[in-house]
């Protein structure tokens, strides 16, 4: 039976669904954005009075994400290392994709990082004003009652 789980650190999910859900030695997390726990704070991005972005830093939004990803994987019980697929997407791959690209590797390739297998898209808009979203599966050791 699926576990859902519900981190208390990274940002809560923008609808019903929770942060991951757990199917055997699997872990699912649901897209993961950039946003700040507790409030409607994105790093890196300046809003108009109307809430559209005005400008936005990609480099920080990268952070922020994979600090969100590492603490809903951490609350389900498993860390960076356990993950094994990344789907991302970027809403202006030509302009954020070099930066990113360049933070991915730092966070996920090179010894003793996960260097899982990766998609990246770009979309026309995420449902937030963020620029960047991760969905990612993990591997966790089997317990007892798998």
């Amino acid at each position: 039976m699926p576990e859902s789980i519900e981190s208390q650190r990274a940002a809560e999910p923008v609808g019903a669904f929770p942060h991951a859900k757990r199917v055997g030695n699997l872990l699912f997390l649901s897209g993961i954005g950039p946003r700040v726990r507790g409030s409607k704070e994105i790093p890196g991005v300046t809003l108009t009075a109307n809430g559209k972005i005005e400008n936005y830093d990609i480099a920080k939004q990268c952070h922020a994400v994979f600090e969100n990803v590492r603490l809903v994987l951490e609350d389900a019980g498993a860390s960076w290392n356990n993950i094994v697929d990344v789907t991302v997407f970027l809403t202006n791959m030509k302009k954020d994709f070099p930066i990113y690209n360049k933070l991915y590797a730092e966070y996920f390739a090179g010894d003793g990082k996960p260097n899982p297998t990766r998609t990246t898209v770009e979309v026309t808009a995420l449902p937030t004003p963020i620029a960047i979203e991760l969905k990612v599966i993990a591997a966790l050791k089997k317990t007892a009652t798998d």
